[in-house]
C-alpha cells in the first residue's frame, strides 16, 4: 500500500503548481531548438534519470537513518505523520505555512542539450526542489527513513521518481496534444492542490497507524 501511495505523490509532484506552469520551458530543454521528437524523448529520459539518481540515494541514506532509529520508530512515524499531515492542510487551504508557498523556475534554454546534460540538468532540478513540490518528496523521504531496510528505501524513491517521471516523458513526446488538458488542468488548480492535500493527509494517517 505504502509504494502505491508514493507513486501517487509522484504524480501529485508533477500536477503541482511549482512544475506545470514551467513545463514548457521544462521540454523546451529537452527539444532545444530543432524540436526534434527522437532528441526530446532521449533527453527526457535523461532528465528522469538524473533526478531519480539523486532521489534514490537520498531514499537510501534516509532508510539508513532509520535503521539508527528502529527502536524510537513509533515516535517517529507519529511526529512524521503529524507533519505530513498538516503539509496537507497547507494544500488543502486550512492553513497557510509560507515556506511551502514559495515557487522557483527556471530560465528558458535556446541551446540544444545533450542526453548528459540533460542527466546533469535533472540532478539539478531535484537538488532545487522547490518547496512545495518538496512536500511531497519529504513525506516519500519520511516513509523511507521509517523503513528498516536500506533497498527498500532505495526502492521507495525510485518508485516516487517514476510517479514524477513518466508523465514527464509522455508530456515531451505529446506536448502539443495535452495543450488543451494542461489549460484545464491550470483553470482547477485549487481543486488539485485539495486532492493533493487529500493525499498527503491520507500519507501521513497510514505513518501513524
Amino acid at each position: 500500500m505504502e509504494f502505491f501511495v508514493i507513486f501517487i505523490e509522484g504524480l501529485a509532484s508533477f500536477l503541482s503548481p511549482c512544475v506545470l506552469p514551467m513545463l514548457p520551458i521544462y521540454v523546451s530543454y529537452f527539444s532545444g531548438q530543432d524540436k526534434d521528437l527522437k532528441n526530446t524523448t532521449i533527453n527526457s529520459l535523461g532528465f528522469v534519470l538524473g533526478f531519480t539518481t539523486i532521489f534514490v540515494l537520498l531514499g537510501i541514506f534516509a532508510s539508513t537513518l532509520g535503521t539508527l532509529i528502529t527502536a524510537n520508530s513509533r515516535y517517529i512515524n507519529i511526529i512524521f505523520g503529524i507533519i505530513i499531515i498538516l503539509f496537507g492542510m497547507n494544500y488543502m487551504g486550512i492553513l497557510n505555512i509560507k515556506i511551502l508557498n514559495k515557487s522557483k523556475g527556471v530560465k528558458k534554454n535556446k541551446d540544444k542539450l545533450g542526453f548528459f546534460s540533460a542527466i546533469i540538468f535533472g540532478m539539478i532540478f531535484s537538488v532545487c526542489w522547490t518547496p512545495c513540490v518538496g512536500v511531497f518528496l519529504s513525506s516519500a523521504l519520511m516513509m523511507s527513513a521509517t523503513s528498516e531496510n536500506i533497498l527498500k528505501g532505495g526502492l521507495m524513491l525510485f518508485i516516487y521518481s517514476i510517479g514524477l517521471g513518466i508523465p514527464f516523458i509522455l508530456t515531451s513526446i505529446f506536448l502539443e496534444r495535452l495543450k488543451n488538458t494542461f489549460d484545464f488542468i491550470k483553470k482547477y488548480y485549487n481543486v488539485i492542490n485539495k486532492i493533493a492535500g487529500i493525499i498527503l493527509i491520507f500519507s501521513g494517517i497510514i505513518l501513524i497507524f
